[in-house]
């Protein structure tokens, strides 16, 4: 059973940083893609960034470019999301998600199977 425990969340203001962690079990694919989602109220949900276990290759939304890194610890099966000069529209609930990949690329949002339970991120400003 796979299982993606999310921690590192909280509040902090405009400018200042984070780091998520999502500890990662039972993950057994041969090629997987692990990814940070973010949710506001009232929004759709967002992929913000996504790694690829075969070669790291890693893909950010433009709207955290430049500002967030994704990175994962295989020793310790954690995946991080650091995240730098934080704005008020940053604040939404931060998924982290694991899906199969079949080649070189990276699924589809919608085709993240498995999801962890979400940690809160709140920026003030």
């Amino acid at each position: 059973q796979v299982q993606l425990v999310e921690s590192g969340g909280g509040s902090v203001e405009a400018g200042g940083s984070l780091r998520l962690s999502c500890v990662v079990s039972g993950l057994t694919y041969r090629r997987s893609c692990l990814a940070w989602f973010r949710q506001a109220p009232g929004k759709e949900r967002e992929r913000v960034a996504r790694i690829h276990s075969s070669d790291d290759s890693t893909h950010y939304a433009d709207s955290v470019k430049g500002r967030f890194t994704i990175s994962k610890d295989n020793a310790k099966d954690t995946l991080h999301l650091q995240m730098n000069d934080l704005k008020p529209e940053d604040t939404a609930m931060y998924y982290c998600a694991a899906a199969q990949a079949l080649g070189p690329g990276c699924p589809l949002a919608s085709d993240y199977n498995h999801w962890g339970q979400g940690t809160q991120v709140t920026v003030s400003s």
